[in-house]
Order: structure tokens, then C-alpha cells, then sequence
């Protein structure tokens, strides 16, 4: 039985070939698509459980290609891994805040590239744990049934910001720093930079608060507990996070 299936899409066919043989022979069922136009089609056909997107395609780009499956009800959810050649930081951001959940920069090895895979598909897939709901002044958290609904209507988040709510919300009252969400949701094998966490709560923070720029929830701590909510970007300071839990209540669900 086939561990998930992945839609691969990159115009260079010897990184194709590689990243197909490589995910046979881990198991996976492998689409693909080496041009952006393909790529949205197999993704709103097949669905996949997965997509590694490469970022320069003819026609539509990765990034244009993105924005599309993000704005489509059947492929919003599917998690999204881009490849890159781009080094800069700007081109990485751009493509998070487009919706992607995790990048890699080209050229890449195998182990690390399964080893995202493997990450991502692990924690996309449904926990066990009882049917919970988290109720925070207008949000309502499911992370069972990864639903959030602010003031009666859903809120879409991408993989990243919807694991980032719930570590967050479960553990409300402690600070969590850089290093710990990323331990946590992107994994010890993860290799990149710590800034990814910054763009993500950047707009985690958009979609949950009312005032981004004075939050009430997710707050920015450094040092012994001073808030910094507007220093969090300031790459070069050891930033923690802290979900403020003084208005949260959880209701489990019959």
C-alpha cells in the first residue's frame, strides 16, 4: 500500500527522474508535471497528499502557481514544499507568504528532501487524540477536524499556521522559543533558517487577531517576559513566543 501520494513538478527532467526514483522506491505514488499549467491541473485532478513545486517553470511560475491551488477549494489544503534555485531571502518569503509550507534550496540531497517529505506527510496526517475544540475570544480552534471559525466564519490557514495555532494553544502560558517551533513543527531535520518561523506567525498573527500590530493572543517575548510585539522581525534577537491563555477555554465535543 502506497505511504501518500505526490505530485512533483519541475521542468528539469534529471531532477525529476532523481526525486521520482527516489520517492518509488520510499513507497509513494508520484505524479508529475514540468510545466505550471500541468502542475495546477494534475493538483485539482488528483489531489495529491503532497506537492514539491518548483519555483521557475515555464508559463506559470511557481509562485503563480501556488496562489492558484491556495485560492481552490479542493487543493487549498495540500501542503506545498518549494524547490528553489533562489538563495535570497525574499524570493524564500514571498513563496511562505504565498502559502507554502516549507522550501529547499537547489541544489539539495536526497536525505534532506525524504526527509521533508516525510515530516510534512507525518504531521498533515489526523491525530488520534479525542475531538477537542478551543474556544479563544471569537476563534473556535478543531484541530482534530483542522477547522478554525473566527466570528462564524472559517479562516483559512495554510499546514504551517494551522500547527502553529495548535502547538501554541496547547501550550498556552509557556514561551516557546524560535528554536522550540521549529524542534516542533518543522522537525530536528530540519535545515534552514529561523526567519521561516517569523514569517509564519507574522501572518498567523493577520488571520487570528483582530490588530496584528497589537495582538492580544500570540505575543512576542524577550528576555524575562517583556513584550515585543513589533521587535519579533528583528532576526538577530533570541525572540520567544508566548500564547496569552488568560481568555481560552476548551470544550471536548460528544
Amino acid at each position: 500500500m502506497a505511504k501518500g501520494k505526490i505530485l512533483v513538478v519541475d521542468d528539469e527532467e534529471h531532477i525529476l527522474e532523481l526525486i521520482r526514483y527516489n520517492l518509488d522506491a520510499a513507497g509513494y505514488d508520484v505524479i508529475e508535471a514540468s510545466d505550471g499549467d500541468d502542475a495546477v491541473k494534475n493538483a485539482i485532478n488528483e489531489v495529491p497528499d503532497l506537492i514539491l513545486l518548483d519555483l521557475m517553470l515555464p508559463g506559470k511560475d511557481g509562485y503563480d502557481v501556488c496562489r492558484e491551488l491556495r485560492s481552490n477549494g479542493k487543493t487549498k489544503a495540500v501542503p506545498i514544499i518549494m524547490l528553489t534555485a533562489k538563495s535570497e531571502e525574499i524570493d524564500k518569503i514571498l513563496g511562505l507568504e504565498l502559502g507554502a509550507d516549507d522550501y529547499i534550496t537547489k541544489p539539495f540531497s536526497v536525505r534532506e528532501l525524504m526527509a521533508r517529505v516525510k515530516a510534512v506527510l507525518r504531521r498533515y496526517t489526523k491525530s488520534d487524540e479525542s475531538s477537542e475544540k478551543f474556544v479563544f475570544g471569537d476563534i473556535e480552534a478543531d484541530f482534530e477536524n483542522h477547522s478554525v471559525i473566527c466570528a462564524g466564519e472559517k479562516i483559512e490557514l495554510t499546514l504551517k499556521e494551522f500547527e502553529l495555532l495548535e502547538v501554541l494553544v496547547k501550550n498556552r502560558g509557556k514561551i516557546l522559543t524560535r528554536q522550540m517551533l521549529l524542534d516542533k513543527i518543522w522537525g530536528y531535520e530540519y535545515i534552514g533558517e529561523s526567519r521561516t518561523v517569523d514569517v509564519h506567525i507574522r501572518y498567523l498573527r493577520k488571520k487570528v487577531e483582530k490588530d496584528d500590530k497589537n495582538p492580544k493572543f500570540i505575543e512576542t517575548i524577550r528576555g524575562l517576559g517583556i513584550d515585543l510585539t513589533l521587535m519579533y522581525n528583528n532576526e538577530e534577537e533570541d525572540n520567544s513566543i508566548y500564547f496569552n491563555n488568560s481568555s481560552i477555554c476548551n470544550c471536548h465535543i460528544k
